[in-house]
């Protein structure tokens, strides 16, 4: 009883992050670092990390939920315009998602290896907490140049893509690092999350099925208690993911995201005295 709660805490804490730019990663080590994770029969060194990503696809159901028409070419309820506009939105979704299957290739298994500890994630949940931050000043008074997400040229689509490939580094925030990258290249807000949203799915399907398949292959398995410890953590995941998506679409109509900075701030102080002070020992 007690994995299945902590597994409901690692949904509930994936779900409320991984869409906010505050870095799920950060907020994933220190929820099971508190409840001792890894650890026992369940929460094994090599079960924990394939958990945490297999519940990120219960995040990206959600938004795969929430814009299913926006993002369905074959809606009956499109017009031929519409729907040339949707088949153009994925194909620049697709320009947008190449720099991180290149990079992310080459890169990703290095950065686990070598930038993933307290030093580094607290470093960039702090660095990144001050361009916020920043950006929210400079952009005050700016009016965006592009209002709506069929506005971004392929162009664009590639630059912003580029800026998700920092998320590489552990600590980022994929969402994070894409929105502040939209908003710097001239998107608003509204579309600046929308489209980093967007980029999610073949990202976060591509990394998560990656990680799997290297996980099998290795010759890992998961017990009966593990698949179900999963299967909760994954649907919370899920519900949770609906409600921050919401929420920070609403918010964000009528304010800034330097409040995001301040937290980033805060938890980044937190992660990195949690670290020095020897609370935080391992992080898979």
């Amino acid at each position: 009883m007690l994995d299945l709660i902590k597994s409901i805490i690692i949904g509930i804490v994936e779900g409320l992050t991984e869409f906010l730019p505050v870095s799920s990663t950060g907020h994933i080590i220190l929820a099971e670092t508190l409840m001792k994770i890894p650890g026992g029969a369940v929460w094994t060194k090599s079960f924990t990390p394939f958990f945490d990503y297999a519940i990120q696809l219960g995040a990206i159901f959600a938004v795969i939920q929430l814009y299913f028409n926006k993002l369905n070419p074959f809606s009956s309820q499109k017009t031929d315009r519409e729907k040339f506009q949707t088949w153009r939105l994925w194909i620049r979704v697709a320009v947008g998602v190449l720099p991180a299957v290149v990079f992310g290739l080459l890169l990703n298994d290095f950065m686990d290896a070598h930038l993933l500890n307290f030093w580094v994630v607290s470093a960039m949940l702090i660095i990144y907490g001050v361009i916020f931050i920043v950006i929210e000043n400079r952009q005050k008074g700016i009016a965006p140049l592009i209002t709506d997400v069929n506005q971004i040229t392929f162009k664009l689509a590639l630059y912003i893509g580029l800026f998700q490939v920092l998320s590489l580094v552990p600590g980022t925030s994929r969402s994070g690092a894409t929105i502040l990258g939209a908003i710097i290249l001239g998107a608003s807000r509204f579309v600046a999350a929308e489209f980093s949203f967007f980029l999610s799915i073949p990202v976060m399907f591509g990394v998560t099925l990656l990680k799997m398949f290297k996980f099998f292959h290795e010759g890992g398995s998961f017990t009966g208690m593990q698949g179900l410890v999963m299967l909760f953590g994954f649907v919370v995941s899920w519900i949770v993911a609906l409600f921050a998506i919401k929420f920070m679409m609403n918010y964000i109509k009528n304010n800034d995201f330097k409040a995001f900075g301040y937290y980033r701030i805060i938890v980044g102080v937190i992660f990195l005295l949690l670290g020095v002070t020897g609370v935080i020992t391992t992080m898979h």
